[in-house]
């Protein structure tokens, strides 16, 4: 007789932090070792019941409800460093909300051999936290605001107004070259590919995914320019891919850039992607309120842009 033959069905109840999340969605992220496809298969076999029925993977969670999660082995966890706690400027926080002004250099997230990144550093941070949740993603070397959800009802609710494009969100790129023909929209469709390395990448194409990002130039040199960008879709790597496309790629862009002008930026200090996310205005989630947040430019992009353009550019 097995180990699992002994054990019994672990009951839990929802509380607020896991309201309205996917029942499937709950359990991989507690059953975290299982396979994907075999937690489908005890959902889908009726081994995991909701208050003593059966449910289907998209059913969302109340609270109160009772979870009967049934005994599965569990694979060996792999030994990762323990996530240490960031000193992460916070912009914004309330009861609901936490808005950090993220570095460039540091992902979001652990994974593709980073052991962790700002969520799990929060996480640490805050043990007694129930819920810390990434709202949207900015690429690791992006620097800028970056929102994490303190309650599941604020997280579904922002997931909605960003799906509706609710939520305004701005960044500031210094680019290769003169940007010319002033203010307007890149449109072009983008496809999401692994290279033969398997690295994932993203590229123009006819049967790639709508995407728009509107452009406004704010200072142009003959060496490069200072654009708003603001993102009227949300796809991969859409600014750095629009803009490498319209032949201004962002400078420091080590997978869609210029590598030659890379390396000799790399010289004169340069060792970053110049894309900052300055900007965002949405309706809180849990008052309505309007919320507005910028992120002054960062020295390093600030005192490029001052030295290589004609005009300073001071604080934006």
């Amino acid at each position: 007789m097995n180990d699992l033959s002994k054990a019994r069905a672990t009951l839990l109840e929802v509380g607020e932090e896991s309201a309205s999340q996917r029942i499937d969605n709950f359990l991989l992220r507690r059953l975290k070792g299982v396979p994907k496809s075999h937690v489908y298969q005890v959902l889908r076999s009726g081994q995991v019941r909701v208050n003593s029925g059966r449910v289907k993977p998209d059913y969302r969670l109340r609270v109160g409800d009772r979870v009967r999660v049934p005994p599965v082995r569990m694979a060996a966890a792999a030994v990762k460093p323990a996530p240490k706690p960031m000193a992460l400027p916070i912009v914004y926080e309330d009861a609901s909300l936490l808005v950090i002004d993220k570095p460039s250099g540091i992902a979001v997230y652990g994974g593709s051999g980073v052991s962790y990144g700002v969520i799990e550093s929060l996480r640490a941070q805050r043990p007694q936290a129930k819920l810390l949740e990434l709202v949207h993603r900015l690429d690791r070397d992006t620097s800028g605001l970056l929102v994490v959800a303190k309650k599941r009802s604020a997280l579904v609710e922002l997931h909605r107004m960003l799906r509706e494009g609710l939520v305004r969100k701005l960044y500031a790129a210094l680019v290769q070259g003169r940007w010319s023909g002033g203010a307007r929209e890149i449109r072009a469709p983008l496809h999401k590919f692994v290279t033969a390395g398997g690295e994932r990448r993203v590229a123009v194409h006819g049967d790639g995914q709508s995407a728009v990002t509107r452009v406004r130039p704010i200072a142009v040199g003959d060496a490069c320019s200072l654009l708003e960008l603001e993102l009227l879709t949300g796809r991969t790597h859409q600014i750095r891919v629009h803009l490498a496309h319209a032949g201004h790629p962002v400078l420091g862009d080590d997978k869609y850039g210029d590598f030659e002008l890379n390396r000799a930026l790399a010289k004169e200090g340069v060792k970053r992607l110049m894309l900052h996310a300055r900007r965002l205005s949405f309706v809180h989630p849990v008052s309505g309120e309007p919320i507005e947040l910028d992120s002054p430019l960062p020295t390093d992009l600030r005192r490029y842009a001052e030295t290589h353009l004609a005009i300073p550019v001071g604080r934006l």
